[in-house]
């Protein structure tokens, strides 16, 4: 969030959102310690994303699509959010198919 308040410059705004208090309060007190003053880092509880329609140019996940059960309806959510032409960037996995268990209860399968 600290490169993306760099780059939207003082006029633009850019919007957090996390599933934890812990990520929630790691990113406000990072953003205070880096003098960052246009970010607003909200906590969610599901894939609602508690924004207007149309309302971001750009749209960035970081490893987060992965986590929800829900993934049709997330992705359904940012492209509500996005406005017309704009831009959606994630680093993330996603599957279309049931993985094996040998794979799913790996730490190490899923952060490599």
């Amino acid at each position: 969030m600290i490169v993306a308040s760099r780059t939207t410059g003082r006029e633009g705004k850019v919007y957090g959102i996390d599933l934890t208090e812990e990520m929630v309060v790691r990113a406000k007190e990072n953003c205070k310690a880096t003098g960052v003053t246009n970010v607003e880092i909200v906590q969610i509880d599901n894939e609602e994303i508690p924004f207007q329609d149309t309302m971001f140019d750009v749209v960035i996940s970081n490893g987060v699509i992965n986590l929800s059960p829900n993934k049709l309806y997330l992705f359904q959510e940012i492209h509500r959010v996005l406005k017309p032409g704009g831009r959606f960037q994630f680093a993330d996995i996603v599957t279309e198919n049931k993985l094996p268990s040998e794979l799913t209860g790996s730490l190490e399968a899923w952060t490599q």
